[in-house]
């Protein structure tokens, strides 16, 4: 992997990430296009500059990381689903994220939901800060586990799975990046304990230097994605989804990439 691919995954990630249309599914389709995904580096580049993205919610929402020990409970309680269902499953997700059909699948199905949320969830306009039961946190993190498929958002899941149990747009969606602090620091810690053999000396660089732009590109996505969600609500990321699920099959149909 050259810096120059690095810098290309990293900021897909930065501007992904906690947009519901799959940071995952777009960094898979970008090295398989650059001809890095069957490279050993690629895959855990893919999962361990996710925690760089992330640290970003610390940094924008430091205030809310001090507010007290009951916070942090709140989001290990809430993490728990994901935690066992990635050393139930793990393996299998892997195999999955060599799948480009997966995605392509995942963001087609994923676009046609998001079309229909705000129809649904009519309730979650409202923009007052809520608080979330112990209860409801849970099943948010229940509905994280859908998104260990490549290509399902994690931000889509876990927002839906917010408004799902009645919060508004504005408290799911927060809560959705408080989670993914846990989600993704497990998740990279999982991945550097299963591959640090194959990690070599000239990689941590490439690591390094993806997870500091994926951290800077973070820092404006969550901000342009919290005012273009209460302006316009998720039918456009549907139309996306959808969009892009259907030109990567047509691409992937003419260059013949297997399933």
């Amino acid at each position: 992997m050259t810096y120059l691919e690095a810098l290309i995954l990293a900021i897909i990630e930065g501007v992904t990430e906690f947009l519901p249309i799959s940071s995952t599914g777009h960094m898979i389709i970008a090295s398989k296009f650059m001809g890095i995904s069957g490279n050993a580096l690629t895959k855990n580049f893919e999962i361990i500059i996710q925690f760089g993205a992330i640290l970003s919610v610390v940094v924008l929402y430091w205030r809310k990381f001090l507010t007290s020990f009951r916070f942090y409970l709140k989001l290990a309680f809430a993490f728990l689903p994901a935690a066992v269902a990635g050393v139930l499953l793990g393996d299998y997700i892997d195999s999955l994220m060599m799948n480009v059909w997966v995605v392509i699948i995942a963001l087609f199905l994923g676009g046609i939901v998001l079309i229909f949320t705000d129809r649904w969830f009519k309730h979650a306009e409202g923009t007052e800060e809520q608080e979330i039961s112990w209860f409801q946190g849970f099943k948010i993190g229940c509905f994280q586990c859908i998104a260990m498929v490549p290509g399902v958002s994690r931000a889509a899941a876990t927002i839906i799975g917010g408004m799902t149990v009645g919060l508004n747009r504005r408290t799911a969606a927060e809560f959705s990046f408080f989670l993914a602090v846990p989600t993704m620091l497990g998740a990279t810690v999982k991945k550097m304990m299963d591959s640090y053999k194959t990690i070599q000396h000239h990689d941590i660089a490439i690591l390094i230097f993806g997870s500091a732009v994926a951290f800077v590109v973070a820092m404006f996505a969550i901000k342009a994605f919290i005012g273009f969600l209460k302006q316009y609500g998720f039918k456009w990321f549907g139309y996306y989804r959808i969009a892009v699920g259907v030109a990567l099959a047509i691409i992937a149909f003419l260059m013949k990439i297997k399933m």
